[in-house]
């Protein structure tokens, strides 16, 4: 996609801006990141793709956003791992040069987060319409579970947090 904009895209970075600026729903993701190895950015899509566009994800559909994931797995996943090693080592980090790099890492790695976002985006064109919020809350949340089946009920309840979050 190198680059390449669309007005759908445009529209689904600004809405995962607006929406992971949330203090519940920044935690909600990582909780899933960190203990099931979810893909934030394809969560992030399911929620756009229900909340803000009242579209709901096919079974078909997901399998498709998949073309997406080698990126994420080799790219965003590689970026954060040398993000997250900087804070502890190998030495000379951390100190404050090692610390600079940190950041222009993880500026990389939010770039590549917006890239792999406009990759599923072009995959699975959609455009954002007005839904009654009872209804965008429960097609988001239908997404969010094909994407992420919850297997504990804190899974659920991240997965509640997300589907309920509107910009």
């Amino acid at each position: 996609m190198s680059g390449s904009h669309t007005s759908a895209g445009d529209a689904l970075w600004r809405h995962v801006l607006a929406v992971y600026a949330r203090p519940e729903v920044r935690q909600a993701c990582l909780d899933l990141q960190d203990r099931r190895g979810a893909n934030v950015c394809l969560l992030l899509f399911a929620q756009w793709a229900g909340a803000a566009c009242g579209h709901r994800l096919g079974r078909a559909e997901a399998e498709r956003l998949g073309a997406a994931a080698p990126w994420h797995s080799e790219i965003v996943e590689g970026l954060r791992a040398v993000r997250r090693r900087l804070r502890s080592g190998p030495a000379p980090a951390p100190d404050a040069a090692t610390e600079r790099l940190r950041a222009q890492v993880q500026a990389a790695e939010i770039e590549a987060e917006r890239i792999e976002l406009l990759t599923l985006a072009a995959l699975l064109p959609l455009s954002p319409r007005a839904a009654a919020e009872t209804e965008a809350e429960a097609v988001a949340l239908a997404n969010l579970t094909l994407v992420c089946p919850p297997e504990t009920p804190e899974d659920a309840r991240a997965l509640e947090i997300l589907a309920g979050s509107r910009p």
